[in-house]
């Protein structure tokens, strides 16, 4: 893709990103050329711009490994061992690592993020599709996905999180902004949530649930421990611990939300080591034995 001097002008470029331009590729550039030599003027948030008003190609570039200030590739990604750079990861396409992935801002993707070891950076983590991690996630600001999130390991948030697929995490969840996700949430050990916990589906847990605001879900919620909301605990169908149920003070605990009365006791169940206080909603069936 040939960017002329006309092209990029009519997409409205910030004054000093333009003085740059016609500086540097007065007669015009290569897409991917120009993004590589914004990248190494230190303009990395015009290569982002630029990215973002062009979009994606079809390219593919394939290293060992990548160690960089940032990198902004309109195509994908594939890197056999580690990616490392100090800002920005930021891909057109897909972005696949065999090793891990660390950035010191943040890493996007239009499409996948797939990585054997961890993901860790300081601002956010985005892909347009799924994100699968071998190992765990650790993000200082937001998650967001367009697609399902994967991780064998812990997986700590430091934002909001908010995917459009499934939330399956090995080990612990932990979300200091909101938590919402399209379909479910499944952890094989506790799930922290610092804001509201809410899912289009269902929620288990392998251990506790711990929600500082409402927790939610469209389908069921099971935890292995207890299940503590300091707001509202609701479920379209039926909630289950084998230890205890506690909602906020002021706040009820509601099952069979989505589940007509006559059929509260197939699938409305709740069942804990104590009748919830405030149990507002859903059919008592005492202590959980499994």
């Amino acid at each position: 893709m040939d960017l002329t001097k006309s092209f990029v002008k009519d997409k409205r470029p910030c004054a000093d990103g333009f003085r740059w331009f016609l500086r540097h590729h007065a007669d015009g550039s290569d897409y991917q050329p120009l993004l590589d030599a914004l990248v190494s003027a230190g303009r990395v948030d015009d290569a982002c711009w630029l990215l973002t008003q062009f979009g994606p190609t079809d390219g593919v570039l394939r290293v060992d490994a990548i160690d960089a200030e940032a990198i902004v590739f309109a195509g994908t990604l594939e890197v056999q061992g580690n990616i490392e750079v100090a800002s920005i990861v930021r891909a057109g396409r897909a972005i696949h690592a065999g090793g891990g992935i660390r950035a010191g801002q943040s890493i996007i993707a239009g499409e996948e993020i797939r990585a054997g070891g961890n993901i860790r950076c300081d601002g956010t983590l985005e892909a347009g599709g799924d994100i699968k991690v071998g190992w765990g996630i650790e993000v200082q600001d937001a998650i967001r996905g367009g697609g399902d999130l994967r991780s064998e390991w812990d997986l700590l948030c430091g934002g909001a999180l908010t995917l459009a697929g499934n939330a399956f995490v090995g080990q612990e969840i932990t979300v200091k902004g909101a938590l919402r996700c399209d379909k479910s949430i499944r952890a094989g050990a506790s799930i922290t949530g610092h804001d509201d916990i809410r899912a289009g589906n269902g929620i288990e847990s392998g251990a506790e649930i711990f929600c500082e605001k409402h927790l939610e879900a469209n389908w069921g919620i099971k935890a292995q421990q207890t299940i503590v909301a300091n707001g509202a605990i609701k479920a379209g169908e039926s909630i289950q611990t084998q230890e205890e149920i506690h909602a906020g003070e002021g706040y009820g605990v509601y099952a069979g939300l989505i589940v007509q009365f006559d059929a509260w006791e197939a699938s409305a169940q709740v069942y804990a080591r104590a009748k919830p206080e405030r149990l507002m909603s859903g059919w008592w069936g005492g202590a959980c034995l499994a």
